[in-house]
């Protein structure tokens, strides 16, 4: 159809489309619940759409009613997957556990609202399970999931830092208000310092709708001013103590910055961060090095230089940063194990190649069990190489003979031999460790 002639009710329906696709990417990346603001707007506006499109006449013709069509598919597709992020199983086990975090501030953290800092074992254990559950909630690379992790995430550790920097790092002062008249002003300032901590800590968690993130900027900001317009009278101890008490305060202020940046930045997306980049490599290079060994037609001649190449590995993710996100320490553990794991079957495989080297006799319970760390190994080399979930048939049958195993070392009688006692005990451990790690491989952990 010529563009100069096009049908009016086509070129209309082409710009509701195109005032859809403005605000796509805001819906795919909503990570918000039903009731949030911005989840009405972005429904009003497309319902808005969807009327507009209704109300265009088609004439009867076909080509018309077609395009109208179209776009009411696409815009309706918006409209359920707008819903769909907001009422999503992980999303809401998201907000289910930041209700917790919620709750456990309420009760724990009133200190805090009177500049107090006495903090129980209690919360710091509690925060640390929420954390831990959080990092094994499953986004399936969904942009909104992962956006609502990222965020739940960031404020909890916020608030886990900023007790724990409270607590364990406290100024080096404050000075006699003797000293110095400034000191009484600076004193007085570090008291509204921790009357905003506990401001922060509650507005962070969500349980404090009296203040605004950008009024407490103002508050702190303020704070700031009056302490630089104080005259020290070049006293290097009161500068000290005003630099300590003003570095607290900058502290804060980045914990107001927290949902903007995750926002800006797409923090969100660890499949971008340096450090998840870093262990990818690492863990490239392990499951290289896995791969040539397995195929390998004499293993021996790669003992060495296959052992210290994963040790340098293991070095590698020691250096890794871990930004205070438990995602990226969760991601660091599991990368040590597996290389471990790697370094572990090696091992085993040049113990037992040393033991064919060697016949001579002995105890037929030590034998009994060096037979058994031979299956072992054997099914330690399926273990590494299996790639699956808890449902497929071969995590099954791998994990019967693990048991199975087991079992077997359950039943050898050392007779009272301390070398035989020593080494069935390291075999049950090693089967204990290759099931961990089973598990750990098929439990689809993401970042």
């Amino acid at each position: 159809m010529d563009m100069g002639n096009q049908h009016p009710s086509i070129s209309r329906l082409q710009e509701i489309q195109k005032e859809v696709k403005s605000i796509e990417q805001q819906v795919i990346g909503f990570s918000g619940l039903s009731d949030d603001k911005n989840y009405k707007k972005l429904e009003r506006i497309l319902t808005k759409q969807l009327f507009e499109i209704d109300s265009v006449d088609t004439e009867g013709k076909g080509d018309i009613q077609q395009a109208r069509k179209r776009a009411a598919q696409e815009t309706e597709r918006l409209l359920k997957e707008l819903e769909q992020n907001a009422n999503h199983p992980h999303r809401i086990e998201i907000q289910n556990i930041f209700q917790e975090a919620q709750s456990l501030v309420k009760e724990k953290i009133v200190p805090f609202y009177s500049g107090g800092n006495c903090v129980t074992d209690e919360f710091e254990e509690g925060i640390q399970d929420i954390i831990l559950r959080l990092t094994h909630v499953k986004t399936g690379g969904k942009i909104s999931l992962r956006k609502a992790r990222y965020h739940t995430l960031t404020k909890i550790c916020a608030v886990q830092e900023i007790i724990e920097d409270c607590t364990k790092r406290q100024p080096s002062l404050p000075l006699s208000e003797d000293a110095h008249p400034s000191v009484a002003k600076i004193n007085s300032v570090m008291c509204e310092v921790n009357k905003a901590r506990g401001t922060l800590i509650a507005l962070l968690m969500g349980v404090n709708n009296n203040e605004t993130c950008r009024h407490l900027s103002c508050v702190l900001s303020g704070l700031i001013a009056d302490l630089d317009a104080l005259d020290v009278c070049g006293r290097t101890e009161i500068r000290n103590y005003r630099r300590e008490v003003v570095e607290d305060i900058n502290q804060l202020l980045k914990y107001l910055d927290l949902e903007e940046e995750a926002d800006s930045t797409y923090a969100f997306d660890l499949g971008q961060n340096h450090s998840i980049l870093k262990i990818e490599k690492v863990l490239k290079r392990m499951r290289e090095i896995k791969n040539e060994f397995l195929r390998a037609q004499n293993p021996p001649e790669l003992y060495l230089s296959s052992k210290t190449e994963l040790q340098g590995l293991i070095g590698q993710l020691d250096e890794v940063s871990l930004e205070k996100n438990p995602c990226i320490r969760e991601a660091r553990r599991r990368a040590v194990i597996e290389v471990q794991t790697l370094i572990t079957y090696i091992d085993l495989k040049e113990a037992l190649e040393k033991r064919r080297s060697f016949a001579s006799e002995e105890h037929p319970s030590h034998k009994a069990v060096w037979d058994i760390l031979g299956n072992l190994s054997e099914i330690q080399g399926e273990v590494l190489s299996f790639d699956g979930n808890r449902t497929d048939k071969n995590y099954i049958r791998l994990e019967e003979l693990l048991t199975k195993q087991l079992l077997a070392l359950d039943a050898v009688d050392p007779q009272g031999e301390e070398q035989c006692k020593a080494a069935r005990k390291q075999a049950v451990k090693l089967a204990q460790n290759i099931l961990s790690y089973l598990d750990l491989k098929s439990d689809e952990w993401e970042y």
